[in-house]
């Protein structure tokens, strides 16, 4: 792969006017007021497998309408004192997988909760939490970019969205977290979702969404025909009267907007050679956003990012942001 998108100083001040729907907070406090009639009903229990410095909890909680959302707790076993937590959102297609694929925010001493992707996990890591899909209004193009794009009532980004947000209430119910300091995380989709989920609970302690898909989403078919955005396209292609129809309902679900309504300190990623997620559509997301923020840049990387020197800075970010005031 090589340089397709602007040059890096461009990027840097690269602010597209935000495409937004005028209702779009009541839309999000409508979602959220209707899955928070539903007890949270967090369970905790023991989780496979048996690892000597780390507890593995099996976690349930109610997300979109009430339906029961899979997680992973996993917590050092030698603490003193309520944790910081790090909640983490999946890639495209992931599910939470097995927990002792997971050691890597607990072995530096936060809380760590994955939370699975509803509908997801075949197509590389498992998942177990099924999406009951209700009527999507339309067909739509394989994969989870165009089930129920018709309306924003009934888009998938919607659910596992609130599923993202309750997450955070999820961990902060257990007793070895410090709710004050939660910090939300995830790669690609991982990262939109960190996104949302920073902007749908504003106490968050940090947001880090390293190379962050489901930001700017028209630019982003525009510009790379790589899977997952290709999917909208490939939508678009048959159904060709309603490109801005589905243009406004992604406008509910778009980086970019939520990015303007989060506060909490960021650390973002961004390969300048990312062909999946485009650095454009990353930094219009990071030039929009309304709290300190600072990115990690990676020359000649795609979307695989900064992978272990990423994590390094990670790891520093959020050893600084979330320790003790």
């Amino acid at each position: 792969m090589v340089l397709f998108d602007k040059p890096l100083e461009e990027l840097r001040a690269y602010r597209p006017e935000r495409t937004e729907p005028a209702d779009f907070d009541d839309f999000w406090a409508r979602t959220l007021a209707a899955a928070r009639e539903h007890d949270l009903a967090p369970e905790f229990l023991p989780g496979e497998p048996d690892l000597s410095t780390v507890e593995v909890l099996d976690v349930r909680f109610s997300g979109w309408n009430g339906e029961r959302v899979a997680a992973w707790l996993l917590l050092p076993r030698h603490r003193t004192g309520p944790l910081p937590a790090v909640v983490e959102y999946v890639g495209y297609g992931s599910g939470r997988s097995l927990a002792h694929q997971r050691l890597f925010m607990s072995a530096a001493g936060f809380a760590h909760l994955v939370m699975d992707s509803r509908g997801q996990g075949s197509a590389w890591r498992p998942g177990v939490t099924p999406d009951p899909d209700p009527d999507p209004g339309t067909g739509q193009y394989p994969g989870f970019m165009t089930r129920g794009i018709g309306h924003p009532d009934r888009y998938y980004y919607r659910r596992i969205m609130t599923d993202a947000a309750r997450a955070v209430e999820a961990v902060r119910a257990h007793p070895a977290v410090d709710p004050r300091r939660v910090a939300v995380y995830g790669r690609s989709q991982g990262g939109g979702l960190a996104l949302a989920a920073g902007a749908l609970v504003p106490d968050v302690a940090a947001i880090v969404p390293d190379v962050p898909f489901l930001c700017h989403y028209r630019r982003a078919t525009e510009i790379t025909d790589k899977a997952p955005y290709s999917e909208i396209a490939q939508y678009l292609k048959a159904r060709r009267t309603e490109v801005e129809p589905v243009f406004r309902t992604l406008s509910y679900f778009d980086g970019v907007n939520f990015a303007a309504r989060a506060t909490a300190p960021a650390q973002f990623g961004v390969g300048l050679m990312d062909d999946v997620c485009p650095p454009s559509t990353v930094y219009a997301a990071y030039n929009h956003y309304a709290g300190p923020k600072e990115i990690c840049v990676w020359p000649y990387n795609g979307h695989e990012g900064g992978e272990v020197y990423q994590e390094a800075d990670t790891l520093s970010f959020l050893s600084r942001t979330l320790a003790p005031s």
